[in-house]
């Protein structure tokens, strides 16, 4: 006869269905950067122009790094959504203007240009990174308030 071990199914479930993050603030800044790049460059190729794939590629990768950071972090990925568009837009104005504006146009002009021309994408990023973390931090209370019953 055989003892009975502990599978995973016998494990105590976690309320959520995803893993928590635990990622380090400097590492989801760079994943973040990486996937809106990336998203830049398909959609300049693609099209020649940022158009709502970027938007929703940005949005995505906002959510994403909200998801993965770990909860020491979360300034980090709550002033994320704005310095990360700048950034890129940054580059795109000094790089090329004429993909975030006028070719004509320097590279503040540029940059303004395209911060508001994807202002939507950015406030629906940045609502939805805050509204990510506010659930985590809910979710974690939970699980304290839980763990001391």
């Amino acid at each position: 006869m055989s003892t009975p071990t502990a599978t995973a199914r016998d494990a105590p479930r976690s309320p959520r269905a995803w893993p928590s993050g635990r990622e380090p603030g400097g590492q989801v800044v760079a994943l973040g950067l990486a996937l809106t790049l990336t998203a830049m460059s398909i959609d300049l190729v693609a099209s020649g122009s940022l158009t709502l794939f970027f938007d929703l590629c940005f949005v995505s990768a906002c959510v994403a790094v909200a998801w993965r950071v770990r909860p020491s972090d979360f300034f980090t990925v709550g002033v994320l959504p704005p310095l990360l568009m700048l950034a890129v837009f940054t580059l795109a104005g000094v790089v090329a203007p004429g993909l975030i504006a006028h070719p004509s146009d320097g590279v503040v002009q540029a940059v303004i240009s395209g911060l508001s021309v994807h202002a939507g994408a950015l406030i629906v990023g940045y609502v939805l990174v805050l509204a990510s973390l506010a659930y985590r931090v809910h979710l974690s209370q939970r699980l304290k308030v839980r763990d001391i019953l």
